[in-house]
């Protein structure tokens, strides 16, 4: 089988989590490709997501590498050997490849996190607030491409509406209520759209006030991504050049602080809703 020239960050991880094992158990790569009776280069291709790996062998490197959480372990192999082709690939080409990796991880996630200061949660924007904000892209993007986005965009509020979707929190601030993306006619309708996604038994929406008790981090959005099991749990932030994903555990744990901390001083969901009424009234 040929080496993938484009891993996706899923596909990534399980490299990334094969070569944290091994490290933590001082082996090199060396080492772990005799286990096999492999060259040394084709491990560290695939603990760079390059050459896909059998379960079995991700059970037999984790016992080497004396590795004792059994539901890591287990989910991890479970990763290794997916072969599913979602919906994002038919993006591939037209829309830049972090989406098509946020897209995935949504597809995958158990739960899922996001607080956002100046933007609305992109799983629950409106197609004329989300064609505002790509038309705020520089240099701009062709029509072509735009259209792309949009309809990548959109497609991931499925997400939230399929049968049996994971939980979603989104902890959204007063400013990026306010923001007149697209216009007054605009931005109604995206209150209106967080209202109705509100209303969803899964989905918890709460407000954070201009006058709430403090606030913690650097005001960049923080989307987090649980996996089947906390050590698989993935940070997604955005960046100008794209966004990152973050999976060391003291930074799982920084950002999960942030988000309990600003949860406590955000507004009840009800109290959530009529604030978003209201500065829908105020609009």
């Amino acid at each position: 089988m040929p080496p993938r020239t484009t891993p996706s960050a899923r596909q990534e991880r399980v490299g990334i989590e094969l070569r944290k094992m091994r490290d933590s158990a001082g082996r090199t790569t060396a080492e772990a490709a005799a286990l096999f009776g492999l060259a040394r280069t084709k491990i560290t291709q695939v603990e760079k997501g390059q050459y896909s790996i059998s379960a079995e062998r991700v059970r037999m490197l984790a016992s080497d590498f004396q590795e004792g959480d059994t539901a890591y372990i287990e989910a991890l192999a479970a990763m290794a050997e997916e072969r599913h082709r979602g919906w994002w690939e038919d993006f591939r080409g037209s829309v830049p490849v972090g989406f098509l990796d946020i897209a995935e991880m949504e597809h995958f996630s158990r739960g899922m996190l996001t607080y956002q200061v100046s933007h609305c949660p992109g799983a629950m924007q409106t197609e004329a607030y989300s064609r505002a904000i790509f038309g705020e892209v520089y240099p701009p993007l062709p029509p072509r491409l735009l259209e792309a986005r949009l309809e990548h965009r959109l497609k991931r509020s499925e997400v939230l509406m399929r049968e049996g979707a994971p939980p979603y929190s989104a902890l959204v601030h007063e400013a990026a209520l306010r923001m007149l993306f697209g216009g007054r006619d605009a931005a109604r309708q995206q209150l209106d759209k967080l209202l109705e996604f509100s209303e969803l038994p899964h989905v918890t929406l709460r407000v954070i006030s201009f006058s709430s008790d403090g606030f913690i981090g650097a005001g960049q959005g923080i989307f987090y991504v649980k996996g089947p099991v906390p050590r698989l749990d993935t940070v997604q932030l955005d960046a100008v050049g794209g966004p990152a994903f973050l999976h060391e555990q003291k930074q799982l744990e920084n950002y999960r602080h942030i988000i309990e901390t600003m949860t406590k001083r955000s507004l009840s969901e009800s109290k959530s809703r009529d604030a978003i009424r209201l500065i829908k009234k105020e609009l």
